[in-house]
């Protein structure tokens, strides 16, 4: 019932306060203002990408050179998780996970299946196995040792798959971050809806007014 009597009350509410010559009642200058925030937004948003599009060259960059892969990453990784707008996967392009580190890889493959030299593995099996039984002076029961040692660390052992953690990532970028753009899309919110109220508030004073 009370609530029944305060609506029924509104049109009488006094919104004197709401001239039309007060800049801030005027919802115009709220609309102006949140549509050079927006722009501001869009310019945040294009730089944030940009940016992030860098970072990921250079992160290609120093694949492709053999350079500093891992410092690269890490920076292409600390700015997309704090900044929006910083997807790493193109419009073009389907590949998941979007960083493929190719040159990485095949470096790691080629190091992988290099051959071990005969003459290194059995020097490496004589130390372990000599460590294994150093009172063994004659060394005739160390060749059974020997020979599971160069069975077990030969171009078999050598030949293990890498993980595909060693070159491929992605990193999620925040669908808001507290900078440029984030706080200027909050700016603009605010003062649309801001807008809306004034609008709003207006048409009833002159609707009273009438």
């Amino acid at each position: 019932m009370q609530s029944v009597i305060i609506i029924s009350n509104m049109p009488n509410v006094k919104l004197s306060h709401l001239r039309e010559g007060n800049p801030l009642t005027n919802p115009g200058w709220y609309f102006l203002a949140a549509g050079v925030c927006c722009l501001i937004c869009i310019n945040g948003l294009r730089t944030n990408n940009l940016t992030m599009v860098k970072l990921r060259a250079d992160v290609y960059q120093a694949d492709k050179d053999d350079g500093d892969v891992r410092g690269t990453l890490t920076n292409l990784q600390h700015y997309v998780t704090t900044h929006m707008n910083t997807d790493l996967t193109p419009s073009h392009n389907s590949v998941y996970p979007p960083i493929q580190l190719k040159y990485t890889y095949e470096r790691l493959q080629a190091a992988n299946n290099k051959p071990v030299s005969n003459e290194q593995l059995y020097n490496d099996a004589q130390t372990y196995c000599e460590g294994q039984n150093s009172t063994d002076f004659s060394g005739r029961n160390r060749v059974p040792c020997i020979q599971e040692y160069v069975s077990t660390h030969g171009q078999a052992a050598a030949a293990k798959p890498i993980p595909d953690s060693l070159y491929k990532f992605d990193f999620v970028s925040p669908v808001w971050s507290p900078d440029l753009a984030g706080w200027t899309a909050v700016a603009t919110i605010a003062l649309l809806l801001t807008a809306i109220v004034m609008f709003v508030l207006r048409r009833l004073h002159r609707h009273q007014t009438r």
